[in-house]
């Protein structure tokens, strides 16, 4: 009988499937692969940045258990208005308004997207031609004395021709005054009227000689305060979004001669 020879067979390499990208690298790499492409701000690449005063206001509705609107004060600001897609005027966009209050003990940045007054409709994006035809949202809940509450932006109408949003026509609307808002919050899910509280008065008064791609880096989660802070919803994907878009606008695009 036979010896019986018994061959051992090394596996060849195996083939591993692909991992797809986690959510947060995918966002931030889209946003930084938008941002070079770009050369400004994945998002309102096109924006004009103003000088403003925000005004803390006492509504008489009680504290609100952050220390910054429980003390009435007046704090120098500065603003960026933009369309988010970059579109032509005469095309709808969501508008845009991102805030930095200069305060004694830090910054403190507020970003702001046209959205509806309904209680859906004030936390989706809403695209509009006129600037001052409704409000801007925060979208998402933001945390303000432990209490879930949504911001809002809503201007007063000092004209009545439509201000439409690109960086020329604010230059025209702010050359015959100041664009006038009521910053306000309501507690998140709420829909009937009287909710929203007014926090403070915002004044844009005049544009900065700042390029029109170019923006102060506003992000909400570095530039908060006590008691006044974004909630944690999506927030590490907006964390994410924020680095890539950074990251992006430090790379100059390739250029084709």
């Amino acid at each position: 009988m036979g010896e019986r020879v018994v061959r051992s067979v090394t596996p060849g390499p195996r083939t591993l499937p692909r991992t797809p990208l986690r959510p947060l690298a995918a966002a931030e790499a889209g946003f930084r692969s938008l941002a070079r492409l770009r050369g400004a701000p994945a998002l309102h690449p096109q924006g004009l940045t103003c000088t403003a005063e925000l005004e803390v206001v006492d509504d008489g509705g009680g504290p609100w258990g952050a220390p910054w609107l429980d003390a009435p004060g007046r704090y120098p600001a500065t603003v960026r208005l933009s369309r988010a897609a970059g579109l032509p005027r005469r095309l709808p966009d969501a508008l845009g308004l991102a805030v930095r209050v200069e305060r004694a003990d830090g910054t403190l940045d507020l970003l702001l997207t046209s959205s509806g007054r309904g209680r859906i409709t004030r936390h989706l994006p809403l695209p509009r031609v006129d600037a001052l035809s409704g409000p801007c949202s925060s979208l998402l809940s933001y945390r303000i004395g432990g209490r879930s509450c949504l911001l809002a932006a809503f201007p007063r109408r000092t004209r009545q021709a439509p201000v439409h949003a690109d960086p020329a026509s604010l230059r025209e609307a702010l050359a015959g005054g100041p664009l006038v808002l009521d910053l306000c919050a309501a507690p998140s899910g709420r829909s009937r009227r009287g909710a929203w509280r007014a926090f403070a008065l915002l004044t844009v008064r005049e544009p900065l000689p700042v390029r029109q791609e170019d923006s102060p880096g506003f992000d909400v989660y570095a530039h908060s305060a006590p008691g006044f802070a974004p909630g944690g919803t999506l927030a590490a994907i907006r964390r994410a979004a924020y680095r890539g878009s950074r990251a992006g606008r430090r790379v100059v695009p390739d250029r084709q001669d």
